[in-house]
């Protein structure tokens, strides 16, 4: 038995993935041409996506990770947003650019936007693999987003339940007896 048995079906291809994540890089790279932009990953889900999306931009920018926790271990996320790991550097002044792997109810990003803001940054936009609208309970402005997901639990390609699943290369959904044994 191995983790993909644990997978109801696989929504995006690890070949879509990879589509998709060049596509993005390209537009970053001339949206943020002479900008010298700050890429800030949020651990742990999008450090797959950042890794592979920096690759394909054709730029100078910084790398930095922040850690923030909001589902606490569940399948739901809370209103209680804690930063576990903040950044290594100022933003003072810098365009910030946030690499998310998906964006569920908002509060996260919309956490971190009013945040940068009193730190000064020059400009605060989002790229997001995966977006969940139909969940979404603040309104936050994101700029690029890689693909609409339905209303399901989607593990893979950094993106978790429980730590485990993130190595899938490509996104799924798990299987409910899957989340109910894990």
């Amino acid at each position: 038995m191995t983790i993909h048995n644990d997978i109801e079906e696989i929504v995006f291809t690890k070949e879509e993935l990879q589509d998709k994540v060049q596509q993005l890089g390209e537009e970053l790279s001339r949206e943020y041409k002479d900008k010298y932009p700050l890429v800030v990953c949020i651990l742990k889900g999008g450090s797959m996506f950042m890794t592979d999306l920096i690759k394909e931009m054709d730029i100078y920018l910084d790398i930095d990770f922040m850690d923030l926790a909001s589902y606490h271990g569940g399948t739901e996320s809370t209103n209680d947003v804690k930063i576990l790991k903040d950044l290594s550097q100022s933003v003072k002044d810098r365009h910030v650019l946030f690499v998310e792997d998906i964006i569920d109810t908002g509060r996260t990003l919309e956490f971190l936007i009013k945040l940068f803001k009193t730190r000064q940054a020059a400009s605060v936009d989002i790229v997001t693999l995966l977006n969940k609208p139909s969940r979404r309970l603040v309104d936050v402005d994101v700029k690029w987003t890689g693909f609409d997901i339905p209303d399901s639990f989607a593990v893979g390609y950094g993106l978790d339940y429980q730590e485990k699943y993130r190595n899938l290369p490509y996104i799924g959904v798990l299987k409910d007896e899957a989340i109910n044994l894990s």
